[in-house]
């Protein structure tokens, strides 16, 4: 059967310069970066100049019959809201495109009014690295409490990726109560094969939070294909929340340099253990619902030369 299949969880960038707890990333040749000290294959190598672009993405969107992403940020890649800002003008029927504020620099709450004057209509925040020098920034604090509450004033999504286990969950749950209206989206399927990783999946008890599973295959990386493991977590957290909580999310392009990008939901669609209703949901339905998307273009399947 056709799903409407919504990626809600992947990344761009035109290249990556930036900082992290004081130490580098920036973009090298064939696919590779320097990160944080060593020397990755952030990309797949055949993306020889670095360049992360929505052109290369929409091929492989293309060719894998997803019709739509929603384009998050992270602090590891650096700021990269002029681009998506083009690119969500360029192609606003393929990609929703997350403005990010640095909440480790002062000025941010500012930051946050002119992204949304631009009209992004989400704001991404990597929760899980919010360090400066002084020690780790709480979730709660004045400056970031101002900006959740004109994030739901606006209408705008909270795109986050939280740290590990119950950390930060306590937190949530304050910025939930104080702003219940506020649209949320809980990144990499709450750190599962980490600790306590069902707490953060029990936030989406809340009515306006949701749960992506952005990085599930890199999580369950140890186990690889065909992911039999996240496709029980998948299952234990519809049993925790229900199924229309949970979407699909690839956190394309760092995923596919181990595997390619129709296997990274692949894996769903042919397991056994989901129903047809569950594969529905999950990969588009609850997606394309949560985040607004109009008029979904449905793909083709194009047969591989080795088929």
């Amino acid at each position: 059967m056709f799903y409407p299949i919504i990626d809600a969880h992947a990344h761009l960038w035109l290249r990556q310069d930036t900082e992290v707890e004081e130490k580098k990333i920036r973009t090298l040749e064939n696919g590779k970066s320097e990160f944080m000290g060593e020397v990755r294959q952030m990309l797949p190598p055949f993306m020889i100049d670095g360049r992360n672009t929505a052109e290369i993405f929409l091929s492989n969107m293309d060719y894998a019959q997803v019709s739509a992403a929603v384009i998050t940020q992270e602090y590891i890649d650096g700021l990269q809201n002029d681009y998506l800002l083009e690119v969500q003008n360029k192609y606003p029927g393929r990609f929703l495109c997350c403005g990010m504020i640095d909440v480790r620099q002062p000025g941010y709450f500012n930051h946050v009014a002119q992204l949304i004057e631009q009209k992004f209509r989400a704001i991404k925040i990597p929760a899980n690295r919010m360090v400066t020098e002084k020690g780790k920034i709480s979730l709660t604090e004045e400056e970031l409490m101002w900006v959740f509450r004109l994030m739901e004033k606006n209408n705008i999504i909270l795109s986050i990726d939280l740290a590990d286990g119950m950390e930060q969950v306590p937190e949530m749950q304050e910025i939930i109560a104080e702003c219940p209206m506020l649209k949320i989206a809980i990144g990499h399927f709450g750190m599962v094969t980490r600790d306590d990783w069902q707490e953060q999946i029990k936030l989406a008890l809340h009515k306006n939070v949701m749960i992506e599973s952005g990085g599930i295959t890199w999580l369950f990386n140890d186990e690889f294909y065909p992911f039999t493991g996240a496709v029980e977590a998948i299952k234990e957290a519809a049993d925790l929340v229900g199924m229309d909580k949970l979407m699909w999310g690839s956190d394309y392009p760092r995923t596919i340099t181990a595997i390619t990008y129709r296997m990274s939901y692949d894996f769903v669609v042919k397991s056994n253990l989901l129903s047809e209703e569950d594969k529905t949901l999950f990969l588009g339905k609850n997606a394309e619902k949560f985040y607004g998307f109009k008029k979904l273009q449905e793909l083709p399947y194009i047969k591989n030369m080795s088929e």
